[in-house]
């Protein structure tokens, strides 16, 4: 039988603060909106310690686990959306610009799935348009 997990103030803290996120974020990004928010309920300096990053990232991790969470790797960073967004972007291997751009159906690769796609994440790599200037 699974262990189950108890909702703790820190887990509540977190999760409220993840719902007000519109975008992706990171956990160092959570962190600190969770610094910046308890200090200004506070209206003093002191930062709050009882959210350590590590209690942030174990959330983080369990959160995707059950489900309320997406996870993807982008510049080989963690980062999380409350949304089943896709996240894809093209990124030059000569000058490691970044460039997000939106693929709104993936139809194409239904019948090599064996379930249902939920969302996706598409990395290229190539020479963007300014290096392929440069380059010839």
């Amino acid at each position: 039988m699974a262990k189950q997990s108890r909702q703790t103030k820190q887990k509540g803290l977190i999760y409220d603060e993840i719902t007000k996120i519109k975008t992706f974020f990171s956990a160092e990004d959570l962190h600190n909106r969770l610094h910046k928010n308890k200090k200004n309920e506070n209206n003093n300096n002191k930062k709050n310690t009882s959210l350590g990053i590590a209690t942030i990232y174990r959330s983080l991790n369990r959160f995707v686990k059950e489900g309320r969470l997406c996870s993807y790797v982008c510049n080989r960073r963690m980062l999380y959306s409350q949304h089943n967004r896709n996240h894809c972007h093209f990124i030059c291997e000569n000058c490691n610009k970044n460039v997000y751009f939106e693929i709104k159906s993936i139809d194409f690769l239904k019948n090599k799935i064996d379930g249902k796609i939920c969302h996706f994440q598409v990395d290229l790599s190539g020479l963007c348009s300014d290096c392929l200037k440069k380059n010839q």
